[in-house]
């Protein structure tokens, strides 16, 4: 009653102020305006040539292509350094990047230009083979959840399985067993959940998701070196190789063409190739609304659906931070003008890091490819750009902040546990007889321990299967380097004979990790 008694004296205090006095009704705050010019754009521009050179020389990154639109002009398009270290090859403007997730939002470019309204995105996703944990979720679960990772799935989902080998039908089928987060309530980045829902809106038209891409978007846009095949990004005589940063006493190893990504299994969220020019019709797309050169490409509506926030993906650090949003396909934020601002970064550990910025209030959007493993490179390039054309001026080093950011990143999920350096007093090894067998686990298939003649033991998983030589750490616990996109670095292989049980810690986030032996 003490609350309600305040609230009503609150409530009367106010309405007897108000007597007597007009009160006019609450306005909203203007409509945010456009504020760069041309000058300030042109003075960006003129900055990029030594900005990605001091930026190359910083980091070392092989080669490097840019693409800036404003007003539905290609101010700049230009290439940098190699396509591949060791070849003299260098990059142009056509030469042929992995785009990594920069897929994602030329994929809800395509979905956009199939739908017939804004509404179709809220439609139930059906894919055979599909399903999540939830039968409530599977069976209400729509493009938008999937697409804005709003879905409950957990984060990257189904990558693992992916480095592991196995193809993209397995991995859909399996993300039925992992579990859930609240239902359009939580953000957690998956690709295959994106990829589930892309895929079915393309057999729902019949079609490949290559073949619905080409032909709502890559033809009628004239973006003639875009595809989403693994295969036309090898068979093309003017592609970029991926590189990696090989270890260096001070972390100033050199770069090395020495992996390659096949992302065909998750082609909608990170399959895509192209190149700058490509990429500047269809940044003049996105800022024209879907029209390009005169020509209706894709639906106004349904396109602006996907630039809007559909869920929370950053709150706010602090009160008077911003809160970030994902829309479909896009990262989505609104600056301290109330403008919009869009963007998407790609990264393959394998040696590609890409972005996307767009301020479509300003007609203004920038893309840069690399052949390089994300080290901030890309998204320090576009930051500096949008800085240096609102202050005439960068206003931070953002390589510096972009590259912590990315090392941050890459530490994350790597063991506690320094495998390498056994305890003082590690307790032996058993028998090999005490851990070799096959076992099996629902979701990631058959794990397989052998001994070899050479008296150790390995360690197989996945269809092929991929073979791990297992390091003695402490008693029943062993290790082995993971590999492949996710790779973290050694991880925990913790043998109970006694149960007949193996759980491999690199898989076991989730707490689907442990194999059981029949």
């Amino acid at each position: 009653m003490r609350t309600l008694r305040a609230f009503t004296a609150a409530g009367a205090a106010a309405l007897l102020a108000s007597v007597g006095t007009a009160t006019a009704a609450p306005t909203p705050p203007p409509a945010p305006t456009a504020q760069l010019t041309d000058a300030q754009v042109d003075t960006a521009v003129r900055r990029l040539d030594a900005t990605v050179a001091e930026m190359m020389r910083r980091t070392g990154v092989p080669g490097v292509s840019v693409a800036v639109v404003h007003d539905d002009e290609v101010l700049y398009l230009k290439g940098f350094g190699l396509r591949r270290v060791g070849d003299p090859a260098t990059v142009n403007p056509d030469t042929v990047f992995q785009v990594a997730s920069l897929s994602k939002p030329i994929s809800s470019t395509v979905v956009a230009g199939v739908l017939k309204a804004p509404a179709d995105f809220d439609r139930h996703t059906e894919l055979p083979g599909f399903a999540l944990k939830d039968p409530w979720v599977t069976s209400h679960v729509t493009t938008a959840d999937l697409f804005s990772h709003r879905s409950g799935l957990p984060d990257h989902a189904g990558d693992l399985l992916e480095d592991l080998g196995y193809d993209q039908a397995y991995i859909l089928d399996h993300l039925r067993l992992a579990p859930l987060s609240p239902f359009r309530a939580s953000y957690a980045y998956t690709n295959y959940g994106f990829t589930a829902a892309a895929e079915a809106i393309a057999r729902s038209h019949g079609a490949t998701w290559q073949k619905l891409s080409a032909d709502t978007l890559f033809k009628p846009a004239g973006m003639t070196h875009t595809s989403t095949e693994f295969q036309a990004f090898v068979d093309s005589p003017d592609h970029a190789a991926t590189h990696v940063k090989t270890a260096g006493p001070k972390g100033d190893g050199a770069w090395s063409p020495r992996y390659v990504r096949d992302p065909d299994a998750q082609a909608p969220a990170g399959g895509v190739s192209s190149t700058a020019r490509d990429m500047s019709r269809w940044l003049r797309l996105q800022l024209s609304g879907g029209t390009l050169d005169g020509k209706r490409i894709i639906p106004a509506d349904t396109l602006a659906r996907t630039h809007l926030p559909e869920i929370v993906s950053q709150p706010p650090a602090s009160p008077t931070g911003r809160t970030g949003f994902y829309g479909m396909g896009w990262n989505v934020g609104y600056d301290d003008a109330g403008r919009l601002r869009l963007s998407h970064s790609g990264a393959f550990e394998l040696g590609a890091n890409t972005s996307v910025t767009m301020l479509p209030l300003e007609k203004l959007g920038i893309v840069v490819l690399t052949n390089g493993a994300p080290v901030g490179l890309p998204d320090a390039v576009a930051a500096d750009f949008f800085d240096t054309a609102e202050h005439g001026k960068a206003t931070t080093d953002w390589l510096a902040l972009t590259g912590a950011l990315y090392a941050q990143i890459n530490a994350e999920g790597r063991s506690a546990t320094d495998y390498a350096r056994p305890p003082t007093g590690a307790k032996p090894a058993g028998e090999d007889s005490a851990y070799t067998g096959t076992y099996e686990n629902p979701y990631y298939g058959k794990a397989t321990v052998a001994a070899t003649s050479e008296g150790k033991l390995t360690l197989s998983l996945g269809p092929e299967p991929m073979v791990f030589p297992l390091t003695h750490y402490d008693g029943d616990t062993f290790s082995y380097e993971t590999a492949g996109e996710n790779a973290v670095g050694r991880t925990g292989v913790f043998f109970s004979p006694a149960d007949r049980t193996v759980r491999i810690e690199y898989l076991d986030a989730d707490h689907l990790g442990t194999f059981t032996m029949p």
